[in-house]
């Protein structure tokens, strides 16, 4: 299993690793699990204390599978549940004393008598509770000429909440893919709540990957002066199978982690391994004191509003 990582010389003080996990995602569930079980794993061995797991983990990224993969997933506050796959992020948080931001997969709720499927990621804390549940709130509905064309709003409802939490290291913000795309979000995440630390699991394809994947991570970090990091699942090439069930999604890869001051300081390409970064949470602060935007803004003239 390949690492990458970025590590400071003198220990800050305040300071957090994290660690991202891109790995294949294929079509049996319980392969998915036991992939992502040895990633944690492998994260732990290698002193994360936060880890992220990439979007839509268990199932193939396809609007057709997303009901058939789909779990009932646990609220926040919950300290157990009876989704598998929400069972071993549970087992893992307690097991190894660490955060796990839970990357995505395709939760089913039923509301007054009929099913939604969400795109949703959970947050456990290193006691194995969810401390955050976020569903994604901007859906990938998308028809790029030449390109792509995908629409997520043909299985998922959009969700409606502004997702963070708190743990030693300050507060933490959560979007899901095409989430990074808005900025007034990521906004309201750390002017509103405060967030130091912003993370979208996601997986860009190869139209938007190569052009906007890093540059969105590198903007939003600028622009609010904080960390970023995106976890993408590993490329896997189009097998070219006409028969298979559902079609085939190839992702961008490349889960990174970005500075206050919009520095790659973490990477990998595009196939399977972890990306391990230590965070010095004190630039976060000194970024924002030296340009200090935040208080310079000019609400006579506009204003951000979370309703």
């Amino acid at each position: 299993m390949r690492m990458t990582s970025t590590e400071t010389n003198a220990a800050p003080s305040k300071s957090m690793r994290v660690a991202l996990c891109q790995f294949h995602v294929t079509p049996v569930k319980e392969e998915n699990r036991g992939t992502a079980k040895s990633y944690l794993a492998k994260a732990k061995e290698n002193g994360a204390q936060l880890v992220v797991l990439p979007e839509i983990w268990n199932s193939p990224y396809a609007t057709a599978a997303f009901p058939e993969y789909a779990e009932a997933l646990p609220e926040i506050g919950d300290t157990d549940t009876d989704s598998p796959s929400a069972k071993l992020l549970f087992d893992a948080a307690l097991e190894y004393k660490m955060w796990i931001v839970g990357g995505s997969i395709p939760e089913v709720v039923k509301e007054g008598g009929e099913e939604k499927i969400y795109n949703t990621c959970l947050v456990l804390s290193p006691e194995g509770k969810v401390v955050a549940k976020h569903r994604k709130v901007h859906l990938f509905d998308i028809d790029v000429p030449g390109g792509i064309t995908f629409f997520e709003s043909e299985t998922l409802s959009p969700g409606e909440t502004v997702s963070h939490f708190s743990t030693p290291f300050g507060e933490i913000g959560v979007g899901i893919c095409y989430d990074i795309r808005f900025a007034e979000y990521a906004m309201l995440l750390t002017e509103k709540h405060n967030c130091v630390v912003l993370i979208y699991p996601g997986a860009f394809n190869m139209t938007t990957g190569p052009l906007h994947w890093e540059l969105l991570q590198r903007a939003r970090a600028v622009d609010n002066q904080c960390y970023v990091m995106a976890a993408s699942p590993a490329r896997t090439d189009d097998p070219g199978d006409k028969d298979a069930k559902y079609p085939h999604y190839t992702a961008w890869g490349h889960s990174t982690v970005v500075s206050p001051w919009g520095e790659v300081i973490s990477t990998i390409d595009e196939k399977e391994g972890i990306v391990l970064a230590d965070l010095d949470l004190a630039k976060v602060e000194e970024m924002r004191t030296g340009i200090p935007t935040s208080k310079q803004k000019r609400p006579d003239m506009y204003r951000l509003e979370e309703l």
